[in-house]
């Protein structure tokens, strides 16, 4: 009986045990397109010799919104373009679930490979994950390279990764990414020995490079658990000094290294494209009541961010986890602010960062009301603008006055005799008033709840912080 169109072909890799394909497919000389071509030396997933043509494929599937697929396919033409290739044309399907063999069916495919051959295009880009056996089914029919949305932002962070660690971190998640995806050449590069107890296929060329490719990854394992180590010992030695820690998050290209330099000089770069800086960078950050905190930022977050980018840049993350205190810059003037927050929120939940404390920015105000209208729609919230440097003060207010509410209200009475007690309140608190009296010194200060633990035999009264955070939640 011929297979119906969604049905997977005999002639295809199968869905189960794909990871053992057996005898070698001779497969059709490929297009030209180098776009995600797998070893080489280049760091990336793309070859960059030439603009290449791609075509974008994005799926509605039972349940979703077509508006919301087109916002997607928008998006991963930005991705392509910073990858450094051109969309030339989009195809828009809609199924009730994704086909196990080729993900939009055969007969969708036979379709494509015309359009293919029609715009001369090079790649075929889909904006949700393919299996290792889709990819392999796909690139045979269609005769060029067939890539996910992962394999574009790889990419793009292979290009942008400029620190030892940064490099790691990138070639972890590819090599993640990698190998599943290795396909040998079977029995054909069999290594044969020359002795008693050797002779037989012996070990498959696939084998070989699958064990390279796993020792490589232990050995990345093993660098980025050392450099998480350092982290830990900087963190412990960082809170020593009672300052506290700010993190700014938020989506890829809503202003975040902009912000931070503007706040700290810090130089970080800064351009208008997506993941342009990749690598944390931390600045002290003096704010108007006299306090300094730890200012960080950190790589932009995407929808759909594959988890092995999450899983790699672990260690980078960390800082994320540990903040006091975090600042979500949205960008304002973006096509859906709200679903960029949303998307997020949902990378912070899943790196176990979801219960920090945060402080909502909506950058860019300079380009329009945008930012203006939505914070007056999350209560709490900033309308800034990193470029003219507009309600950048009061950002700096409303984050001390977060940190502060974090802190305990205190009334001491120290000794005169005991002025090194004395000299640690002013290091380690913000001193609101003091009183000389014939005992000693009364004073009020406002001090981290580890502090109040050793001066407790000098309190005269204390109570919570009087600033309560803020709840930013949307109306109803």
């Amino acid at each position: 009986m011929p297979d119906s169109e969604d049905s997977p072909s005999s002639d295809l890799w199968p869905v189960d045990g794909w990871d053992e394909p057996g005898d070698p497919i001779e497969e059709e000389e490929s297009h030209r397109g180098a776009f995600g071509g797998y070893g080489g030396e280049s760091g990336g997933l793309i070859e960059r010799t030439f603009r290449e043509r791609i075509i974008l494929v994005g799926v509605t599937l039972d349940g979703g919104d077509d508006e919301e697929t087109h916002a997607m396919l928008d998006e991963l033409a930005l991705l392509v373009d910073t990858a450094g290739a051109d969309a030339v044309k989009r195809v828009h399907q809609r199924r009730a679930s994704p086909d196990p063999a080729t993900y939009i069916g055969k007969g969708k495919v036979q379709e494509m490979k015309e359009l293919a051959e029609a715009v001369d295009c090079d790649t075929v880009v889909f904006d949700d994950e393919l299996s290792p056996a889709q990819q392999f089914n796909l690139e045979k029919i269609l005769g060029r390279t067939a890539l996910d949305r992962t394999a574009v932002i790889l990419d793009i962070f292979a290009q942008n990764a400029s620190t030892l660690e940064g490099k790691a971190q990138v070639e972890l998640a590819q090599l993640r990414y990698r190998l599943p995806r290795l396909r040998g050449s079977g029995r054909k590069l069999s290594q044969q020995g020359g002795g008693i107890g050797t002779r037989g296929p012996g070990e498959t060329q696939l084998e070989v490079d699958r064990r390279r490719l796993v020792r490589r990854v232990h050995k990345l394992e093993a660098d980025l658990r050392q450099v998480q180590s350092h982290r830990a010992t900087q963190s412990k030695q960082r809170s020593r000094t009672r300052n506290r820690a700010v993190a700014f998050v938020g989506y890829t290209n809503a202003g975040k290294s902009s912000l931070l330099n503007r706040l700290t000089d810090a130089d970080v770069l800064v351009e208008d494209r997506l993941f342009a800086t990749l690598d944390a960078t931390t600045r002290r950050l003096p704010l108007p009541g006299g306090e300094t905190v730890f200012a960080t930022d950190t790589v932009g977050f995407i929808r759909k961010l594959p988890h092995q980018l999450v899983t790699a840049f672990k260690t980078t993350l960390d800082v994320v986890r540990d903040a006091d205190l975090l600042v979500h810059v949205v960008d304002g003037s973006g096509p859906d602010p709200v679903g960029s927050m949303d998307a997020v929120r949902d990378v912070l939940e899943e790196i176990g960062a979801g219960d920090v404390p945060e402080l909502l920015v909506f950058n860019k105000s300079d380009r329009g009301d945008t930012s203006r209208i939505l914070a007056e729609r999350y209560e709490g919230s900033v309308a800034a603008s990193a470029i003219s440097g507009q309600n950048l003060d009061l950002l700096l207010e409303k984050i001390g006055d977060r940190l502060r509410s974090m802190t305990e209200l205190a009334e001491l009475l120290i000794p005169w005799d005991r002025g090194d007690v004395l000299a640690s309140v002013h290091r380690e608190g913000q001193v609101l008033s003091e009183s000389p009296e014939e005992s000693g010194m009364r004073l009020k200060a406002r001090l981290e709840p580890a502090s109040m633990g050793a001066l407790r035999d000098y309190l005269v009264q204390h109570e919570s912080g009087s600033d309560a955070p803020i709840e930013e939640t949307a109306p109803s």
